[in-house]
């Protein structure tokens, strides 16, 4: 690969990373910090971020958007698909059932699946679906704020 698209992705990444952090989630680089995020008390959304389309155009959206509701997760994490492999295939080993899918949501509970919204639930789809999908997993598995 030639230099330039490196650094063109290498953009994209920061900038697919920093999209996530400011919106308030912490981002999981390593195997360690997934485990110790995921096994918290309380409910965790998992955000499975990449650099493709659908991510940028509807995942993150709809990943910032659905926070706006009287129920949310008590902590919101991400994991970065194709950048820090070993943390999302550490991540992707509590979404018991689920094949590999990015971008996707996963919503846990004391460490344990609650619900998924896969790749081919975002894709093709409106970010305000998937914004209605994650706010109906907070409905139903979430606390008032």
């Amino acid at each position: 690969m030639n230099m330039d698209f490196n650094l063109f992705m290498n953009d994209i990444v920061t900038q697919a990373r920093q999209e996530m952090v400011s919106a308030g989630y912490s981002e999981l680089k390593t195997p360690e910090e997934v485990e110790k995020a995921v096994e918290q008390k309380g409910t965790t959304l998992v955000m499975i971020n990449s650099v493709c389309g659908c991510a940028g155009g509807i995942a993150r959206p709809a990943a910032v958007h659905s926070l706006h509701y009287d129920k949310r997760p008590d902590h919101l994490v991400t994991v970065f698909a194709g950048q820090d492999k070993e943390a999302t295939a550490t991540a992707r080993n509590y979404f018991t059932g689920y094949p590999p899918s990015s971008p996707s949501f996963a919503l846990l509970k004391d460490g344990k699946l609650c619900t998924m919204i896969e790749r081919h639930e975002i894709e093709g789809h409106e970010p305000m679906a998937v914004v209605q999908k994650l706010q109906n997993a907070f409905e139903q598995f979430c606390e008032d704020l």
